[in-house]
């Protein structure tokens, strides 16, 4: 198999554009109206939303939850020493201690980057074919209002202050995901948030999200995964009993890794885990073993299993 960049590139935007494709289909589904704007907030029941032409619509709703996730930043944690050794002796070439300043497009099509050294000021430039910008992320809250309407937020992170319940300084103001202070930046978590959120806001439980134990992965160098694998070569059952409890007794996946996969889940089974047990566990975010715990179509119900979301 021959990869070449423009085709790593162009599968990743596909793949992108399905993820956010299934999205909107899934709010039509479920009779969301959606509107593409960007908002600020106007007081605890308005929001503000403006196209790119800059047209105005008004909206108004008993709560608003806010959850706008992130954008790129500078890097504020430092690198694994490990990680870096390892790619080092792979040929890959770290520029320590210094600070990118521009980055030009030249008539060949290469991008040039000039960067400055920490310590001594001294300036280097040198040509790429390809630029990634990797630096970590930041809330996206500036353009919200936040302070205006009395939201507080971390003055250090720019993240907004939650209680448990995902409420704000504000009543009637929610948040959940990347943008608050102290919680998990993965998606599965934000996604799990958001659900219990909605139950509690419709009055449908009283029930929390769990914080404590969620579990991630890093993805470096150090680990390898299975490339070019179609989505309807992969396939997850779960087999539970129709009784109240639902307790697990069959796992049937196909798919990259599954014996790793299948191993920790058969300690679950064995203790007699339940569906809903599996149901509330928050993934690790991305991998294959998450999808386990997002198995909500049944086969009785006839409809179609294929993941379109992330």
């Amino acid at each position: 198999m021959h990869l070449t960049k423009s085709t790593m590139a162009e599968a990743i935007q596909n793949y992108v554009k399905s993820l956010n494709w299934g999205h909107r289909v899934q709010l039509q589904d479920k009779k969301v109206k959606y509107f593409n704007l960007t908002g600020s907030l106007v007081d605890p029941h308005t929001v503000r939303g403006l196209t790119n032409a800059g047209k105005e619509t008004v909206i108004t709703a008993e709560n608003i939850v806010i959850a706008t996730g992130g954008r790129p930043i500078y890097p504020t944690h430092q690198m694994s020493y490990l990680v870096t050794n390892y790619m080092e002796s792979c040929g890959t070439r770290f520029l320590k201690k210094c600070t990118p300043s521009k980055v030009e497009k030249l008539e060949s099509g290469k991008l040039q980057v000039t960067w400055k050294y920490v310590d001594s000021g001294k300036e280097e430039m040198d040509d790429f074919d390809t630029v990634m910008w990797a630096v970590g992320r930041a809330p996206d809250t500036k353009t919200l209002n936040l302070e205006t309407i009395g939201v507080k937020i971390n003055s250090e992170t720019g993240k907004i202050i939650v209680d448990a319940s995902e409420a704000t300084s504000v009543p009637h103001i929610y948040a959940i995901g990347d943008i608050t202070e102290g919680r998990p930046e993965l998606t599965p978590t934000a996604a799990a948030a958001g659900k219990l959120l909605a139950q509690r806001l419709f009055g449908q439980s009283s029930e929390l999200m769990d914080y404590d134990n969620v579990y991630h992965a890093y993805y470096t160098p150090l680990e390898f995964t299975v490339a070019e694998r179609e989505t309807t070569q992969c396939y997850i059952k779960m087999v539970c009993l129709r009784k109240k409890e639902q307790r697990i007794i069959g796992l049937h996946f196909i798919g990259p890794n599954a014996g790793e996969v299948i191993q920790g889940f058969a300690l679950g089974i064995k203790c007699g885990a339940t569906y809903a047990q599996m149901m509330k566990t928050v993934g690790i975010h991305p991998t294959c073993a998450e999808e386990v715990t997002k198995l909500y179509i049944t086969k009785r119900s006839g409809l179609d299993a294929k993941v379109t979301g992330c």
